[in-house]
């Protein structure tokens, strides 16, 4: 009987031991399978700073909407890839003079600031030269601000910009052109640097233009542009009479106009040339609402604003100026 009892015991005992180890092997198999190489530790910390309407768009889980802040949506998107790559954390931060955050930005203890500048050039520079004095490295980003040593810069060439708005605007057969500028707070880039914007635009449009520039502007929100063209044509502003042609600065605007001129029944009499290249924007060139666009990439900005400000970081060394390049879409473009 004691026998018998024993080698139940030991029945047992073999029994649990070969379930726990059976347990071990499978937790540790599990273990493998789910976990890789330990992630790579983070070099630096950078921060960037966009004017407000980008604020509530700063996610990589919440894809750019396509009326609303694509443009500085998009230049996050391409700042986050690229922090990705050089292993960097990167947070988002608003411009506004009224929030303080770039003021504050050099006691953060960041490693490298990125700024799109707001309209005001002077408090800009104030708070880039007071990075500077604490040895932070900084890119500009959209909108370039002058200075004795200037900073680097990330973007477009504005006065290449409307120049090429010129250019393709000359190759259409409308006759003599009464041209309206609309420039826009949430397109702060283009609104600072609008003056270089029209001589391109001049430039090259020379005798088509019949009439100087007309130039208008609109707030933070997305609709102002319809507001605006009902005042132009509903109620005929004596500032815009004779207008035929209307140039949009940012995305938002171009698409409240193009669906207010479809609304007012103007498509075909007043040429409409957008900014972006957000879907809805090009259905409309597809439709014949909007002539063309121009299109500056927002992710590369972003990604190589990182990339710059990485090199600068661990160099010292990064170029004066990327030309991002300019694309005009119309219908033939996007066939």
């Amino acid at each position: 009987m004691k026998q018998l009892l024993r080698a139940g015991i030991i029945c047992f005992s073999v029994l649990a031991l070969g379930t726990f180890l059976l347990s071990l092997y499978k937790a540790g198999s599990l273990y493998t399978q789910y976990t890789g190489p330990a992630a790579a530790p983070l070099n630096y910390h950078f921060a960037l700073y966009l004017p407000e309407p980008a604020a509530g768009a700063a996610s990589r889980t919440s894809p750019p909407d396509e009326n609303r802040d694509s443009f500085f949506s998009g230049m996050v998107l391409g700042a986050e890839r690229a922090a990705e790559e050089v292993h960097a954390a990167i947070s988002i931060h608003s411009i506004d003079p009224e929030k303080f955050e770039l003021e504050m930005a050099s006691y953060t203890g960041v490693d490298g600031v990125i700024v799109c500048p707001y309209l005001d050039d002077a408090l800009a520079r104030r708070q880039l030269d007071k990075l500077g004095s604490r040895q932070i490295p900084v890119v500009i980003v959209n909108h370039n601000i002058p200075n004795d040593q200037p900073w680097p810069f990330i973007g477009a060439n504005n006065f290449d910009l409307g120049r090429r708005i010129g250019q393709a605007l000359g190759q259409s057969d409308k006759g003599p052109i009464q041209l309206a500028m609309v420039y826009s707070e949430k397109s702060p880039g283009i609104y600072g640097e609008r003056e270089l914007v029209e001589m391109g635009i001049i430039t090259a449009l020379g005798d088509r233009l019949e009439t100087p520039i007309t130039g208008f502007r609109t707030n933070l929100n997305p609709l102002d542009a319809e507001e605006l063209l009902n005042r132009i044509f509903r109620f005929s502003s004596p500032s815009a009479a004779g207008i035929n042609t209307i140039v949009f600065t940012d995305p938002s605007d171009t698409m409240a106009a193009a669906q207010t001129l479809v609304d007012m029944n103007l498509v075909g009499h007043v040429q409409v040339i957008g900014f972006g290249d957000d879907p809805g924007i090009q259905e409309n060139i597809r439709k014949g609402v909007i002539s063309f666009t121009v299109a500056i990439d927002p992710e590369r900005i972003g990604y190589e604003a990182v990339r710059s400000l990485h090199a600068l970081r661990n160099t010292g060394y990064t170029p004066t100026a990327i030309d991002m390049g300019i694309k005009i879409l119309n219908q033939g473009a996007l066939q």
